[in-house]
């Protein structure tokens, strides 16, 4: 049987992009440290530190408020923070410092709706945000909640397994009757009976027959069902009608208000009608900000969300980041015949197409690559400094890698040394302004 599959994720089309998402979200501090000859990264007011190979957290102020005696720590996220023993157990802690769950657990994640999903050799149970184990250790595998609602699955006899639902209180709303089960979204869940998929409602009502080889989680009101016979899907909405016919092989993406569907070898947009939109592509990274890198007949280029070319599809984009090409601070790399350079969103070219490879342009600065040595060049391709490093990678939080003479070296926008600075040379500055 052909494989399936759905990615419920915006499409971040490469690190650089990602990073900057983060920077969005995050309140983030760097503080450039001559004790230690370091940056001291502080994201939502917390450090991480270290002390004989064991880590803590302090913050801005200097105040240690975890100290150093977990062998890893995770990153804090909306409060709270998993941490692992000597002896690799793990547990949760607050912004306090606090073990909301004890660091003694053979899995944990972070908080899902006030809920903390732990596991105690083999069987699972929940801690709340408090402190407090209000599910008992008793399921052989379980999710995270969901609407309120987690799926849980208990031993009918010795030989049966099925799944079911529990609500906060433990109770089984839905009984375990399916041999698998999803979680709710938009107040529908994907469960298996047999071989064969369906959907319930929160009722535990079937809704959706079970006679699908697949079925894709609930997303704005639409799900893609995969017919047993052909392998191939249709689209349908939250009412359960039918909105194309069964001809696609691959549901990859949905961002911004569109599918990406496979047909054989091509790939099409799908709006929420179920209309094919713009044609039919070799390749397609999905939209980002309103804009798509696409492939035809070997070559890229960019359409915008009307379906409109906004760059001309007579690019290479060679490489391992072929669909990356794609717009950072209103600028796209584009390449063409080895050569690198950026575009803005009407497709005009802004900066030549001259430099041997490139970063995208974050923070208002771009690393491109000049006669074998990198260096940096602003949004307008006025080069800031000189050519000199061996390598040079894009701008995060303000601070970016490079390697000199064999050496790397992290640097800030004005292009000085923060860290690793006692051989790296004076000389190389920046003449910027955001």
């Amino acid at each position: 049987m052909k494989a399936f599959r759905l990615l419920f994720v915006s499409l971040l089309t490469s690190i650089t992009l990602l990073a900057q998402a983060q920077n969005d979200k995050e309140n983030v501090v760097i503080v450039d440290d001559e004790e230690c000859g370091c940056e001291l990264v502080f994201i939502d007011g917390i450090q991480t530190i270290e002390r004989d190979g064991h880590f803590g957290f302090k913050r801005e102020d200097g105040t240690v408020f975890v100290e150093p005696i977990y062998r890893y720590v995770g990153q804090f996220t909306k409060g709270f923070c998993i941490v692992y023993n000597d002896d690799m157990k793990s547990g949760v802690i607050n912004r306090a410092g606090r073990e909301v769950v004890p660091s003694h657990y053979d899995e944990v994640s972070l908080p899902n709706e006030g809920m903390i999903r732990v596991r105690n050799g083999n069987l699972w149970g929940f801690y709340d945000t408090a402190g407090n184990k209000v599910i008992d250790f008793q399921y052989r595998t379980e999710s995270d909640f969901s609407e309120g609602l987690a799926v849980v699955n208990v031993d009918v006899d010795s030989l049966t397994v099925k799944y079911g639902y529990i609500n906060k209180d433990n109770q089984m709303v839905i009984p375990a009757r399916y041999d698998f089960a999803m979680t709710f979204s938009e107040g529908f869940a994907v469960i298996k009976n047999y071989d064969r998929y369906g959907i319930i409602d929160r009722n535990g009502k079937e809704v959706f027959p079970c006679k699908y080889i697949g079925i894709t989680n609930m997303m704005e009101g639409r799900f893609f069902a995969f017919d047993a016979e052909t392998e191939l899907a249709a689209m349908f909405d939250k009412n359960m009608k039918q909105l194309t016919d069964f001809k696609y092989n691959e549901i990859q993406f949905y961002n911004e208000g569109f599918y990406t569907a496979r047909i054989g070898n091509q790939y099409t947009y799908l709006d929420k009608k179920g209309h094919e939109c713009f044609g039919m592509y070799e390749e397609l990274s999905g939209f980002f900000d309103g804009y798509s890198m696409v492939k035809k007949d070997g070559k890229y280029g960019i359409i915008n969300k009307k379906g409109k070319i906004i760059l001309p599809i007579e690019y290479d984009n060679s490489g391992w980041r072929t669909m990356e090409y794609i717009f950072s601070e209103n600028l796209a790399m584009v390449e063409k015949d080895g050569k690198y350079g950026f575009v803005n969103k009407r497709g005009k070219i802004v900066i030549p197409l001259i430099y041997e490879s490139a970063q995208h342009c974050t923070e208002g600065l771009i690393a491109v690559e000049k006669n074998g040595v990198w260096g940096y060049i602003d949004k307008e391709g006025n080069e800031v400094g000189p050519f000199e490093y061996m390598m040079a990678s894009y701008f995060t939080w303000g601070r970016a890698e490079v390697v000199y003479n064999n050496e790397t070296y992290k640097i800030n926008t004005e292009g000085q040394c923060v860290k690793n600075c006692k051989t790296y040379p004076k000389s190389l500055k920046f003449k910027f302004k955001k």
